[in-house]
């Protein structure tokens, strides 16, 4: 009688108990159509799935620009996918689970056309969480960059050495200038509001390399630091395009390296056991590749057979994949996005750190610069210091 009085005479109460009403229907519709459609449950996130392809790293090309010794992805074939395909390929990831694509190479930087359209695809059609490009740096634009900002998440460069002559050993290039465009791509990804991230391949040329200050200095969010590695059927042989067996590095050698290395706060190692099977790649034909232990294999083309199918032809390791940290802060900000990529943000500080190693390279005896006061690392790895703009030798 109390709650009847109530209700007759209260306008609020008739409203709440309307709404009580009309959420206990919409709950029992709800249920019996899941029932009548032979589903028990909500559906899930697809990406929450235990062998959802959380983190694709897809190499639409194969054609690099570099000779890099080591490399384990080499110029075999010069096929690209017609962008229809790989737009098709993109959303069944997407659907199966996809949440971070990593475009690499090759150098993707060749086919800029062809990264700005996968990266305007997965951002505005498929709202993919987070793109990176993986780069050797040497046809990185600004232009580019300042067009396409609002849609990478992640910029990486691969970087061995700050030591011109090591880079030529290496294969990185030939004309010295990797440092200088390392700097500037450094801090172009400031200006437009990119994370900046760095590769080093830990080999045989560069294990006893410090690096620490030039590290310090380019400020990266991430440094991945790799083993190097033989991958049979790529480069484990001089019938290979590659042969990766010389640029070997030994366990001592790398934990020298690491140790040297550890204490800074960007640094993430992965030695050989850590790489093996833990990341899925995607090569021309959208076919997976398991280059883990043993031979590589390669499953069937996910345009053809799907996703789930063509990752039960290959090894994941998804434990592995956690373990060693492939699940990070990927995303920039909104704020970062809106405040940088609008244009603002100042260069002055790692244009100059450009301008000196240009004229490092140029001559190595003095160095002009608009810094008061910067202590640096030279090539043989002797502290050094420039005041008032001028670089002193100690």
């Amino acid at each position: 009688m109390a709650i009847t009085s109530l209700l007759t005479n209260v306008p609020a109460a008739q409203c709440l108990f309307i709404i009580v009403l009309c959420a206990v229907f919409t709950s029992i519709v709800i249920k019996k159509h899941f029932k009548l459609n032979g589903v028990n449950k909500l559906p899930v996130d697809p990406s929450k799935e235990p062998d959802a392809p959380v983190s694709v790293n897809y190499f639409p090309s194969r054609k690099c620009n570099y000779t890099c010794g080591f490399c384990f992805h080499t110029d075999t074939s010069s096929y690209v996918l017609p962008i229809d395909e790989a737009k098709r390929g993109l959303l069944l990831l997407k659907e199966a689970g996809m949440r971070k694509l990593n475009i690499a190479g090759g150098e993707p930087f060749l086919y800029p056309h062809l990264l700005t359209e996968l990266l305007r695809y997965c951002k505005e059609e498929l709202s993919v969480e987070s793109i990176s490009i993986v780069s050797n740096g040497s046809k990185i634009g600004e232009k580019w960059l300042r067009e396409n900002c609002q849609w990478l998440d992640i910029l990486a460069v691969s970087c061995d050495s700050f030591n011109p002559e090591t880079n030529k050993r290496i294969g990185r290039g030939n004309d010295g200038g990797n440092v200088v465009r390392l700097f500037r791509i450094a801090e172009w990804c400031r200006e437009y509001g990119i994370k900046f991230k760095l590769n080093t391949v830990v080999n045989a040329h560069n294990w006893d390399e410090d690096m620490v200050a030039n590290i310090e200095q380019l400020a990266p969010f991430r440094w991945k630091v790799f083993q190097c590695l033989i991958v049979a059927g790529e480069n484990d042989d001089e019938t290979r395009k590659r042969d990766a067996r010389t640029f070997l590095v030994t366990d001592e050698q790398w934990r020298t390296f690491c140790n040297r290395h550890k204490h800074i706060p960007c640094y993430v190692p992965e030695d050989n056991k850590s790489m093996a099977s833990s990341y899925l790649l995607l090569d021309e034909y959208m076919c997976f590749l398991d280059k883990g232990e043993g031979m590589m294999t390669k499953s069937e083309s996910i345009l053809q057979v799907g996703v789930k199918e063509a990752m039960k032809q290959v090894v994941w390791d998804k434990k592995s994949f956690v373990e060693r940290g492939g699940i990070y802060d990927w995303r920039r900000s909104d704020m970062q996005q809106q405040s940088v990529c609008s244009g603002g943000g100042s260069r002055k500080e790692l244009d100059c750190l450009a301008i000196e190693q240009q004229q490092r390279l140029q001559n190595p005896m003095t160095l002009y610069c608009g810094v008061a006061r910067r202590r640096l690392h030279t090539r043989n790895g002797i502290h050094n210091e420039v005041r008032n703009g001028k670089l002193r030798y100690q």
